[in-house]
């Protein structure tokens, strides 16, 4: 910064400016600073911001605060790379007016007011060439005003005091300060707000083995039947593990034993065989023209296909005997294989990212890039924390490059610093440590972490995962699987489960929380309609959930999280409010799955929109029940009931008749921002 007044402490600011902070198309981004000036005189801040068409957008106005820091919100319109500063000026209509107000309150006169009706006059003049066409009359009869010594002095005055709303948005600004400009990446809306579901190809659309005999591996043809039961449940991502050949040598049993026999499928993440790599279809599942359609069916019924990125290999895969040189040689000569102590993954090799770095980057953007061209634009990565960092910062960029629309889940469960500069180089979402935040208490201060963490670290909370069984959900009680749900998807904007979850699959092998014959190395065919007809799935709740999501955009953002007071600590209570809509939801969830649990709210009305003495409506979207609500609340839950998910109408707005049952809203055909 150069110029006449300090500007400090500019947020959003990701490592000082290093990398640029997060947004997504329609989001309101809180821009705030520090500004000041000697003296009395009035200083104005605003936000100046250009999009990636390289047009500067109006200026927006920034507020003051008592500690000399400035705030706006921005809203970008468009995907891409924007770039924003603040601006500190002289505002001499504020000055102006504060004077003249404080001298006819003090009883001073025309005779002494000479000067300040002679500059007011002035500054008439200027700002009616910066205020709308539409406007200019009343800032000219203004200054006109000000010169006629024939009106009484309020006359005179008034006219010009009436403009403080106008010369706000249309300020005379003089001795402008302009920052640095600070960068912000706008993703498409589905990088904050989507509702994921995971399952494995393989196993869709099979029958279960009979008499003997194995099933029969699934293909992109039969696992489209399972696209209209995933898509009414409400979500609209759809995440494949690896679709690749997969490696025949070590390849794993079931339960990751040593030893498979020759019906055994091996882990889709030992990527590579015979047939191909990275950039081949598993040939039990088709061809590319097959998942082509795949891909095809599940976009018309509102669903988005995100691909695995697993940048490792199987000993059989290709790369092992065209690049030898990409893999650690160990001391005997053979290829070192993956580990995570006591964990041991003899199917994989890891690529060494310090050998031949140039082959390796070319190789896989190559991969990206082909995958891409197939219709792809979302990618979950598989453990993104064992490479290397500037790895990613610079394929990210380049694929954004190519496509600004290609979005990356980060699949990184590891150390909190870890976790936050892949989001900082660039990582759209990541997988966060909700599966092991139980109490109140623990989930308050994560769901903290990660609000402070919103311009860089978008969070993605998933109840399982093929590899995660967190112990609440071995017990296999109905309400812990609700709770978790509620949970995971009202506290955060994304969300998403691993198929299994809505038929309350619980069985963890012993003494950890892994599944029990895990998918990730056997076909599990599953009976949906059988499930759903005799009442044993939580499809309708879950549909019910992100029908809700759906319908109020207060939860498609993450910004607006905020807990109010509960003396129970089995009782979450936490609100979402959108500022743009005045859209309002409140959520009442217990945490103990066995007991009913009463407990004594008091809110925080401000943050619902509401004075603190106000009287209000709560409509719960789950049971379809009414209440008259204000600052304190008594609220009884139970097993059956573990939550209250209640829009909030506020005093004055004309009733509505809403359903007892919300259907599950229509799955959106996939979005695009091009």
């Amino acid at each position: 910064m150069t110029g006449r007044f300090p500007i400090e402490e500019i947020t959003p600011a990701v490592a000082c400016g290093r990398y640029p902070a997060k947004a997504v198309v329609g989001e309101l981004v809180p821009v705030s600073a520090r500004a000041y000036r000697e003296g009395h005189r009035a200083l104005g801040c605003n936000v100046v911001w250009t999009g990636p068409d390289g047009v500067s957008r109006p200026f927006t106005r920034m507020r003051p605060d008592w500690d000399d820091r400035w705030y706006a919100n921005i809203v970008p319109d468009a995907v891409g790379a924007w770039t924003y500063a603040v601006e500190a000026f002289d505002d001499p209509y504020l000055t102006w007016r504060d004077a003249v107000t404080k001298k006819t309150a003090a009883g001073q006169d025309v005779a002494e007011l000479g000067n300040d009706l002679a500059e007011g006059a002035a500054l008439m003049d200027a700002a009616s060439a910066l205020v709308p066409p539409d406007a200019q009359g009343d800032v000219k009869a203004a200054a006109a005003a000000l010169r006629d010594p024939e009106l009484p002095l309020h006359l005179r005055l008034r006219p010009a005091l009436d403009l403080a709303e106008l010369l706000w948005e249309h300020p005379v600004r003089r001795l402008v300060t302009r920052s640095d400009d600070h960068p912000i990446w706008t993703d498409r809306p589905r990088a904050l707000f989507s509702a994921w579901y995971e399952f494995f190809p393989r196993s869709e659309g099979i029958a279960p083995p009979s008499e003997g005999k194995p099933a029969e591996h699934g293909t992109f043809a039969s696992a489209a039947s399972r696209l209209p039961g995933v898509a009414a449940m409400g979500f609209d991502v759809l995440y494949l593990p690896p679709i690749h050949p997969i490696g025949r040598i070590n390849r794993k049993g079931r339960n990751n034993s040593l030893t498979a026999s020759a019906d055994d499928v091996g882990s889709p993440w030992a990527i590579g065989a015979a047939e191909g790599g990275h950039d081949a279809i598993h040939p039990d599942l088709g061809t590319i023209e097959d998942f082509r359609r795949f891909v095809a069916s599940a976009n018309e019924v509102g669903l988005e296909v995100a691909m695995d990125l697993a940048l490792q290999a199987a000993p059989d895969h290709p790369w092992v005997t065209e690049h030898p040189e990409w893999f650690t040689t160990l001391a005997d000569g053979s290829i070192a294989y993956a580990e995570n102590p006591p964990k041991k993954y003899q199917d994989i090799y890891p690529l060494d990212f310090d050998r031949d770095p140039e082959g390796i980057r070319a190789e896989i953007l190559r991969v990206v890039t082909h995958w891409v061209g197939q219709g792809i634009r979302i990618f979950r990565v598989d453990n993104p924390h064992t490479k290397p960092f500037d790895f990613w910062q610079w394929l990210i960029r380049e694929v954004k490059r190519l496509d600004p629309d290609v979005l990356f889940l980060a699949e990184a469960f590891t150390r909190p610093a870890v976790m936050h500069g892949l989001g900082k180089i660039g990582f759209t979402q990541s997988y966060t440590y909700f599966s092991w935040r139980n109490s109140a208490d623990e989930l308050r201060e994560y769901c903290a972490e990660l609000l402070a963490a919103a311009d860089y670290m978008r969070p993605n909370f998933w109840p399982n995962t093929p590899d995660i069984l967190p112990e609440p959900l071995q017990h296999g009680v109905p309400s812990i699987f609700k709770i978790r749900t509620v949970l995971a998807s009202l506290l955060s904007p994304s969300w998403g489960i691993y198929a299994g979850f809505e038929l309350l699959e619980h069985e963890a092998l012993p003494g950890g929380e892994e599944y029990r014959d895990s998918e990730k190395f056997e076909l599990r065919p599953r009976d949906w309609t059988a499930a759903e007809s005799q009442g044993r799935s939580l499809a309708p709740f879950i549909a019910r959930l992100n029908a809700v999501r759906r319908r109020n955009p207060a939860l498609h953002w993450l910004r607006n999280l905020r807990f109010h007071h509960s003396d129970n600590p089995q009782l979450l209570c936490w609100s979402k409010r959108d500022p743009q809509t005045g859209n309002t939801v409140l959520v009442a969830c217990s945490l103990d799955p066995y007991h009913a649990q009463w407990a004594n709210l008091s809110l925080d009305l401000p943050a619902l929109g509401l004075d603190w003495s106000d009287r209000f409506t709560v409509y719960d979207e789950l049971s379809g029940a009414r209440y008259e609500w204000g600052q304190h609340n008594v609220v009884g839950l139970d097993p059956h009931q573990p939550a209250h998910v209640f829009t909030v109408r506020h005093p004055g707005t004309p009733p509505t008749t809403a359903p007892s049952a919300p259907a599950p809203a229509p799955a959106p055909a996939p979005e695009t921002t091009r």
